[in-house]
């Protein structure tokens, strides 16, 4: 459901390379220390509705000519938000800081605060907010949050409502507790093993019973594992995850086992996505898919000229990733097989998106940086650019992206903006 070496990552010239403040806070991202850089967050105000002026949203694709609909009609103008509101958002660039479920849109901060996904008013909110670092996870109509209150404890929240329907506790012996994955049956979770001290030098992967709370199983991590930095995704027996120390790591769901684990080297972060019986991880200049079931590699796509691939995503079926050389691509993640490769993100002198998601025949991706970035819009059967959104404010924060289907959702830094499909 889900789903960090650095490297030159396709920024646009002049920034390739440079290791920003935002990349800075995701490397970060879950730690006791960043944690103190949120404090005092702002608000969510539901009244307060600041949308741009008309023409001001989008970045004009070269070509453009300007006009307001949802498609663009080719033109290269974006659509003009359906509403955009202030938010709490406390994002450090993880894709799971924003998720649209249950009529609403929800973006990581504190307050948490759902938002009405057709009109942008508060439905509901938590005043200890989200856990700084772990992700929002949606499964079985249920958005699991670490505790607030660093009790050790994980709960479940009703989306549409914000009600409490689940919770369960790993153990006394355990600290921060954050869940990293779930599927139809089980939470799965990494927790720091308290030392007597009270410090802690060893962390725990546990699944936790999504019905009745209580532990199924809990395996010790290897001595010199991190429990920040993690990116998950579970399919069928097989619950895969990597780390900031390069692992990636597949474990049976039933008992905890692990089945393999493979030393990476240029992974992005740790991003990569799966299909099926395959996890799909970009290393550099090479894209690699691996068999869930003994982690023999199953096929590898290499990008031309030295570029560097990006973040990849399955979505209905095809694989989509750009490279460091904005050029985006279409893949069969079955046989590794070149659907179709675009440049016009290079064309138009466009960011590479590191998210992605997919509403009919046209394909979001959400960037890093502002000045060239924002939301693309491309048709997902050719790679074409049809428009870009951006609201102008200069944020270093990333953009985020998701979707119910209907709308699309903007997150940059503190402005939550809910574009047309």
């Amino acid at each position: 459901m889900i789903m960090r070496d650095v490297t030159s990552d396709g920024r646009t010239p002049g920034v390739a390379g440079f290791l920003s403040r935002r990349r800075v806070l995701r490397l970060a991202g879950g730690g006791l220390a960043l944690a103190a850089l949120t404090a005092g967050a702002v608000g969510c105000d539901e009244d307060a509705v600041d949308v741009e002026e008309p023409g001001s949203a989008g970045g004009d694709v070269p070509g453009g000519d300007g006009g307001k609909e949802a498609d663009g009609d080719g033109n290269g103008q974006a659509p003009e938000p359906l509403w955009t509101k202030p938010t709490s958002a406390e994002t450090y660039g993880d894709n799971d800081e924003l998720v649209a479920a249950g009529g609403v849109v929800i973006a990581s901060g504190s307050p948490l605060a759902a938002l009405d996904a057709a009109t942008g008013g508060q439905k509901w909110s938590l005043p200890g907010g989200a856990v700084p670092g772990a992700p929002l996870l949606i499964g079985e109509d249920t958005l699991y949050l670490a505790s607030s209150e660093y009790d050790g404890s994980v709960i479940g929240y009703d989306p549409a409502s914000g009600k409490e329907t689940w919770r369960s506790r790993l153990g006394k012996e355990y600290r921060q507790p954050r869940p990293i994955a779930v599927d139809g049956e089980q939470v799965y979770v990494i927790a720091e093993i308290l030392e007597d001290d009270g410090s802690s030098k060893t962390n725990v992967i546990a699944a936790l019973n999504s019905t009745t709370g209580r532990v199924a199983w809990k395996e010790q991590r290897d001595v010199g594992t991190e429990q920040n930095g993690i990116h998950a995704a579970v399919r069928g027996r097989h619950l895969v995850y990597t780390d900031f120390k390069k692992n990636l790591t597949v474990r049976d769901t039933s008992g905890g086992g692990q089945v393999w684990t493979h030393k990476t080297t240029k992974t992005n972060y740790g991003f990569f996505t799966v299909h099926q019986d395959l996890v799909v991880v970009p290393q550099g200049n090479v894209l690699q898919a691996f068999n869930l079931t003994d982690g023999k590699e199953k096929w590898t796509l290499e990008a031309s000229d030295g570029a560097l691939f990006r973040e990849p995503a399955v979505l209905e079926d095809v694989l989509y990733v750009a490279d460091s050389a904005r050029a985006m691509r279409a893949v069969d993640p079955r046989t590794g097989k070149q659907l179709w490769k675009s440049e016009a993100l290079a064309d138009a002198g466009l960011q590479v998106p590191r998210q992605y998601v997919k509403a009919g025949d046209t394909l979001y991706g959400a960037t890093d940086l502002d000045k060239q970035g924002g939301i693309i819009a491309m048709d997902a059967r050719t790679g074409a650019v049809r428009w870009t959104f951006n609201d102008k404010t200069g944020d270093y924060h990333a953009w985020l992206v998701a979707t119910d289907g209907k709308r699309v959702f903007a997150l940059h830094g503190k402005k939550l903006h809910a574009l047309p499909v």
